[in-house]
C-alpha cells in the first residue's frame, strides 16, 4: 500500500461498537472485543501510517479519535466500552506529542448526536433532558467540528466535548 500512496491527509478513527457487559458473554471476551476496536486499532493503523501522515509541512495531515462523553464520565453499564475510550482519549494525547509538529491529532467527544429510528418516545425524552440544550442536533455537529479541525493550524492533543452542556447536569 505504502509504495502506492502519495501520501495521507488523514485518519478518522470512527470505528465502535456500544457492547454493554452481560451474562451472555464472557467479560474477558467484551473487553477484549472493546480495547481491540478503540484503542488496537487505531494504534496500529496510525503507527503504520504515520509515514503516510508526514511530509505535507508543519500541521498538514490530521489523526481524529472518536471518543464519547462516557471516557470522562464513565458507565455502570458500559464498563469496558468505556475505558476503551478512555484509552483513546488517551492515545490522542501521546499520539499528539509523537507526531507534532507535522500531524495534529485530537479527538472527538459527543454525547447524544442524534436517535435510531427504533428509538421510542419516552427513551427520546429522556435522553434529551440530559442535556442543557435538550436537542439532538444531528451529524451535522460533528462534521462541522472534523471541517474545523482538519482547517485548524494550531489545534491539538485536545478532546472536544460535542455533549449540550451534558456535563453540567
Amino acid at each position: 500500500m505504502k509504495s502506492h500512496t502519495p501520501g495521507l491527509r488523514a485518519i478518522i478513527h470512527n470505528a465502535s461498537e456500544w457492547k454493554p457487559e452481560t451474562r451472555d458473554t464472557a467479560l474477558g471476551d467484551t473487553l477484549q472485543a472493546m480495547m481491540q476496536i478503540h484503542v488496537a486499532a487505531p494504534y496500529l493503523l496510525n503507527h503504520e501510517l504515520e509515514n503516510l501522515l508526514r511530509g505535507h509541512g508543519q500541521a498538514g495531515s490530521d489523526i481524529i479519535h472518536l471518543t464519547d462523553y462516557v471516557a470522562e464520565r464513565g458507565s455502570d453499564k458500559h464498563i469496558a466500552y468505556a475505558a476503551s475510550k478512555a484509552a483513546l482519549e488517551n492515545m490522542t494525547l501521546s499520539f499528539a506529542l509523537k507526531l507534532a509538529p507535522e500531524v495534529k491529532v485530537n479527538a472527538i467527544a459527543p454525547a447524544l448526536i442524534m436517535f435510531n429510528d427504533e428509538d421510542d418516545a419516552d427513551y427520546r425524552q429522556r435522553s434529551l433532558n440530559k442535556s442543557l440544550m435538550k436537542i439532538a442536533p444531528g451529524e451535522q455537529e460533528i462534521v462541522s467540528l472534523v471541517e474545523y479541525l482538519l482547517t485548524s493550524r494550531y489545534v491539538t492533543g485536545r478532546s472536544h466535548a460535542v455533549d449540550g452542556g451534558r456535563h453540567l447536569r
